[in-house]
């Protein structure tokens, strides 16, 4: 892509929560748009959308609309990715693709610029974003991986439904609202999988996200393994994840227990994470200071806290990590990439 003053974007999955938060971002970056262009699905094309004191129509996403486009910023599902990005990319356009279609395909890097910008250069039309509770992990953990190196992570995730849609921010909406009105609550989204059984999410937590693998892990927890292995480079890191759905609208947190390679200062780690970039450090427990998912709600930064040294493994640490899922799970980390791309160009 030659250097330009303004590139023409196109944003497919537009009026979706994600492709919104790009939007948003977009213009709150002060990003370098010439045309843009809004895609969604034909029942959503009509839909008007504000940016930058403009208004857009929302256009069907098909493969001529990525005639003339620069960056192409994909977020409305896998098929949708599948059958589109190729026809972008042959159209000319770079696409930044936030679902898990080309995630673990060898060629395609898969990006998170503060742990792996050099994989940027290395693609061939299509870049991926990872996971978003991976992205959020490994911002904190690539400091102490480059210091330290790691032999094995174990964390439990509390992600937030807006991870799962729009249509799963209603029905923890919905279902609140009927239970504080002394009402029987009827779930229609959570767990998202091929059974037709939903769980009640207002006021409890459901330890399955994605569908069940032949391993008893879900897509979801693997998605962490194979993503976290590919982005450090690292085939030979072991990743134990179980990952939860909590009643959180946005904000996703994990609690991280990780052992090192070497022997760790602790005083060090801490300024190792307070001066790597994206992440911002909040751990003064005796003043009950510690990340929470309303503290990440519309930060792109990650934030770390309840950092600890293992009670029995020598070289073991603990901490708690959140993000703003939406944000730097996805939407930020896309527009990131992007503006990688056009400040290295």
């Amino acid at each position: 892509m030659e250097k330009k003053d303004r590139y023409n974007v196109a944003v497919v999955g537009a009026t979706g929560a994600v492709g919104q938060k790009i939007i948003e971002t977009l213009e709150k970056r002060n990003f370098p748009v010439g045309e843009l262009k809004l895609l969604a699905s034909a029942r959503s094309a009509g839909q008007q959308v504000q940016f930058q004191g403009r208004t857009y129509t929302v256009e069907e996403a098909l493969p001529e609309a990525f005639e003339g486009i620069d960056f192409a910023l994909f977020s409305a599902g896998g098929s949708i990715s599948e059958k589109l990005a190729p026809a972008a990319v042959e159209r000319g356009a770079v696409v930044i693709d936030n679902t898990s279609a080309f995630r673990m395909v060898p060629e395609v890097p898969l990006v998170v610029p503060e742990v792996n910008p050099h994989m940027i250069g290395q693609h061939q039309g299509i870049i991926a974003n990872p996971n978003c509770s991976t992205i959020q992990m490994l911002v904190a953990l690539k400091p102490l991986y480059d210091a330290y190196g790691i032999d094995r992570i174990i964390v439990s995730t509390y992600q937030a439904v807006s991870g799962a849609g729009q249509n799963a921010i209603n029905d923890l909406l919905d279902q609140t609202r009927a239970i504080l009105n002394g009402e029987q609550p009827e779930p229609k989204v959570l767990p998202v999988g091929s059974l037709p059984k939903k769980h009640q999410q207002a006021f409890n937590v459901i330890p399955q996200i994605d569908v069940f693998t032949d391993n008893g892990f879900t897509k979801e927890e693997m998605k962490m393994v194979n993503e976290t292995r590919k982005i450090f480079g690292d085939p030979d890191i072991q990743v134990t994840p179980t990952t939860v759905r909590v009643p959180v609208l946005y904000g996703h947190s994990e609690s991280v227990y990780v052992e090192l390679k070497n022997s760790f200062d602790l005083e060090e780690v801490v300024q190792l994470l307070q001066g790597a970039p994206g992440v911002k450090v909040i751990d003064n427990p005796e003043a009950q200071e510690y990340p929470m998912a309303v503290t990440a709600e519309g930060s792109y930064d990650t934030f770390v806290g309840r950092i600890r040294r293992d009670l029995f493994h020598p070289r073991g640490l603990n901490m708690w990590i959140v993000s703003d899922n939406v944000l730097k799970g996805a939407a930020w980390n896309a527009v990131q990439i992007a503006e990688y791309m056009v400040k290295t160009r």
